[in-house]
């Protein structure tokens, strides 16, 4: 089973309909009943799916409770956006980026833990090349994503000699929903679609002998 949060749309979505399109059995979530009602339609292994705003710890803790079997890989993708300079910057909507993106990667990581770290699983965290290189106007959001960044590599070495897996995935230049609602306005004509994001992490995301793939970088052309 996959499991995979931020489903109600762009990359999360393409995800869940590729490993669908695998014969994978999937379970999903994101914070729109009807866009995961939507995307359930079109599934033919879907285990089902639960409405749970990551941000919130006692929501992630009851998804993970309504999970049917341990899962086989867990996908991170829920999360938001929230550009400009920072001097005009809101401090809500900065508290509004820290919780969809810092608080909802700790209370996945820490649930998953607690139930999981004897457990041959892997959790794949997708953040974003603002994790691994500074942008102007992307101050606050480069911010939360080097946290995120600092979690998984913390949480790694917490995790030494466990079978479970860590795996940061830094998609970058995607077209999809985020740009819209992220208060930058961007040309995003050249960028790669969540589709062809989701196959190249799918394709990477496969393990060769005794190694793993711990970090992905996808880029747009």
């Amino acid at each position: 089973m996959i499991v995979v949060t931020g489903a109600s749309s762009g990359l999360g979505a393409a995800l869940v309909s590729l490993y669908d399109s695998n014969q994978q059995t999937t379970f999903f979530t994101g914070r729109s009943a009807e866009k995961l009602e939507c995307l359930n339609s079109t599934l033919t292994h879907s285990l089902g799916y639960h409405r749970c705003d990551m941000a919130v710890h006692s929501e992630v803790a009851a998804l993970f409770e309504q999970l049917p079997s341990t899962p086989k890989t867990i996908i991170h993708c829920a999360g938001s956006g929230y550009f400009g300079l920072l001097e005009l910057q809101s401090p809500q909507a900065i508290q509004t980026l820290i919780a969809n993106n810092l608080n909802s990667a700790i209370n996945l990581v820490q649930e998953a833990v607690k139930r999981y770290q004897n457990e041959p699983v892997t959790v794949v965290m997708v953040m974003s090349t603002a994790a691994l290189q500074a942008k102007a106007q992307e101050s606050t959001y480069c911010a939360v994503k080097w946290a995120v960044k600092g979690l998984i590599e913390s949480v790694r070495l917490e995790l030494k000699d466990k079978p479970m897996k860590l795996v940061a995935v830094y998609p970058g230049g995607m077209s999809t929903e985020f740009w819209p609602s992220s208060g930058k306005a961007i040309n995003t004509e050249s960028f790669m679609s969540a589709k062809d994001a989701a196959s190249m992490i799918y394709n990477a995301m496969s393990a060769i002998g005794n190694g793993y793939v711990s970090d992905i970088t996808v880029n747009r052309c």
